[in-house]
């Protein structure tokens, strides 16, 4: 699976790295700019976590 971040809707609530610290990436004011990621098997429940806790619908999940 892979994810996706469209970094014009994050707020920098930094709920998704929070969840899933090993896949989502912040810079320095907490804003996600994680590039496409292909998630590796064992991360995939966490990386749902973090696209769930996203307030602003920011991430997506492609199979």
């Amino acid at each position: 699976m892979k994810v996706k971040v469209d970094v014009r809707k994050c707020q920098g609530h930094a709920l998704c790295a929070a969840k899933a610290p090993e896949i989502f990436v912040l810079n320095d004011d907490g804003y996600n700019e994680t590039p496409e990621t292909i998630v590796p098997e064992s991360m995939e429940e966490k990386a749902k976590l973090g696209v769930e806790s996203c307030p602003e619908g920011a991430i997506t999940i492609e199979e």
